[in-house]
């Protein structure tokens, strides 16, 4: 498997520090703690690696994720230094920030890997072959870097565009049960808390709408189910998802949304910073971390 090697031609350009920071067992328990906020994390950081390594390290994470997204993820660390000069450096932010954890032994029966720092957070396990990549995190501070009224850099355009497209293209009706606040929360609502799969879906299901409105709803559904490898992507139905907003309708103002359906739950969140700084989440209720990957692939063994 192509992931397995990468992570191993990894492993193998670290000095023995660097090896002993980067790898950690698979049972240990911070394979299930992640974040997306700046903080103390597990793995070795980007800084200090020597080319081959760093080099290796993003070739790892773009196993896990289309070309297209590989890209997203880039600009969004490249944007950790438009942040700090934003800040005048008080925060000491830099485009290095970022760590690569590995856990068990890459090739193992199961095993798995975490990509993560300031608005990336990718995490991927393998058991008996198969690879699930959850939770996935990208966000972005600025959202837009703009030159008068044009976006000059800005990493999630798509994720804010279609699903104001398709919440204005909803009829009156529809709209009422769509927009379920309207005020957006400060912040994606599930955070960094386990997501179990009773979770109660919130909004309009797809099935109720429109074929303008459903294709609208499949486009932004495939936004980010695209974020994945091809071959990691799998298939969803829209109508089987709902769809949930909060906060006003016009574009610059504080907004929130939800997407939800059979083993997947997506939210988006632009609210902080004057509505220009945004966060989104992938993760699968009750299955994050490959939890049931790794039951079914157990339960087979025995």
């Amino acid at each position: 498997m192509l992931m397995a090697e990468i992570a191993t031609r990894f492993l193998g350009c670290l000095t023995t520090e660097q090896w002993q920071a980067a790898t950690y067992a698979f049972g240990d328990p911070l394979r299930l703690r992640w974040t997306y906020v700046p903080a103390p994390r597990p793995g070795v950081s980007l800084l200090g690696l020597n080319g081959e390594a760093r080099k290796a390290a993003h070739r790892l994470l773009a196993t896990a994720l289309s070309r297209h997204a590989f890209a997203q993820v880039v600009t969004i660390m490249a944007l950790e230094e438009v942040l700090d000069l934003d800040e005048q450096g008080r925060r000491g932010r830099h485009s290095d920030d970022y760590h690569l954890a590995v856990f068990g032994s890459p090739g193992a029966d199961h095993w798995g890997w975490r990509f993560e720092g300031h608005h990336v957070s990718v995490t991927a396990t393998v058991a008996g072959g198969r690879v699930e990549v959850a939770p996935l995190f990208l966000g972005a501070n600025p959202h837009a870097v703009r030159y008068g009224d044009a976006a000059v850099v800005r990493p999630l355009p798509l994720e804010e565009d279609l699903a104001r497209a398709l919440v204005t293209a909803l009829p009156a009706a529809l709209r009422e049960q769509a927009v379920v606040a309207e005020v957006a929360p400060s912040d994606i609502l599930t955070g960094t808390s386990a997501v179990t799969s009773t979770l109660e879906p919130l909004g309009v299901p797809g099935g109720a709408l429109a074929t303008a409105p459903r294709d609208l709803l499949a486009r932004l559904l495939d936004v980010y189910l695209d974020r994945l490898a091809p071959s990691l992507r799998g298939t969803h139905d829209p109508a089987a998802f709902s769809f949930a907003w909060a906060g006003p309708l016009s574009p610059g103002a504080g907004h929130y949304y939800r997407l939800q359906g059979p083993g997947l739950l997506i939210e988006y969140d632009n609210t902080q910073n004057a509505a220009n700084h945004a966060h989104t989440v992938i993760r699968r209720p009750g299955a994050d971390f490959g939890a049931e990957l790794l039951a079914a692939h157990l339960a087979g063994e025995h």
